[in-house]
């Protein structure tokens, strides 16, 4: 039995939010422009489940009557080919970009801001002693917030919304 507060409770339960977040985007996805992008996200909701699956039950080398489910590596590399994918045509930035434009594109740089904390969690969670934490679970969560800022730019560009850029000090 593990306590609701444990640390791997809350990453595990962190990477469940980010899929919720990923369910919001996807409500906005459904245009012929954005197609692509929502089966990029319905894989990465199911693989979000495999993550959870994978830090669910980490590996302290007992014995199990089934082989655990764990991140591979491919599924982290689809990912890095996917951002590559979608950032080959965008525009270099010159800016930070403010969450907003497109509903997608704002649900995306939220799914960003929670996966970035699922990603703490995770890496909080494996510096502790006596926790295990697969390397392909923090290679994941690291190449997934990379890929939503791409998408929701990706979107943005698509839609021909485009990107909201922070200008530093402009309400002084």
């Amino acid at each position: 039995r593990v306590s609701k507060a444990s640390l791997r409770i809350e990453a595990y339960g962190t990477v469940d939010e980010t899929n919720t977040v990923v369910g919001l985007v996807r409500l906005h996805t459904g245009d012929r422009s954005l197609l692509k992008l929502d089966a990029m996200l319905m894989r990465i909701q199911n693989e979000l489940f495999d993550l959870g699956a994978d830090l669910c039950v980490p590996d302290r080398g007992e014995k199990l009557e089934y082989t655990p489910l764990r991140i591979a590596p491919t599924q982290y590399q689809r990912v890095e080919h996917e951002i590559d994918e979608l950032n080959a045509d965008l525009s270099p930035l010159r800016s930070f970009v403010l969450p907003a434009g497109h509903a997608a594109a704002a649900h995306l740089h939220q799914a960003r801001t929670v996966c970035r904390r699922a990603e703490r969690l995770i890496v909080a969670l494996k510096a502790v002693g006596n926790e295990h934490v697969s390397e392909g679970a923090i290679a994941y969560i690291n190449r997934l917030s990379d890929f939503f800022f791409v998408a929701s730019r990706w979107v943005n560009a698509t839609t021909g919304v485009g990107d909201t850029l922070w200008v530093p000090g402009k309400t002084r």
